[in-house]
């Protein structure tokens, strides 16, 4: 999954979920999506379905699955919400 990610876009689709989500202890839930930052704001957070994509410092991430279905479902879902 080496730089196949489009960060900007994953960033899109975090403002999105906390634009227009409810909140929740730890950020924001939009459509099945939850959003946060860590405390300094350096670092976001999507996750959903048993799916957590973490963005860093320079457009770094980490994603962390245990089905590629689930991963290519919650990536599809991100797509269409930087959109």
């Amino acid at each position: 999954m080496k730089n196949e990610l489009n960060t900007s876009k994953v960033l899109q689709a975090y403002e999105c979920v906390m634009n227009n989500g409810t909140p929740t202890e730890l950020g924001k839930m939009y459509q099945g999506v939850e959003a946060f930052s860590d405390y300094d704001g350096y670092t976001v957070f999507l996750r959903g379905n048993g799916v957590e994509l973490q963005i860093g410092f320079h457009n770094t991430y980490q994603l962390n699955y245990e089905h590629t279905k689930l991963r290519d479902q919650f990536l599809a879902k991100i797509a269409t919400m930087a959109k």
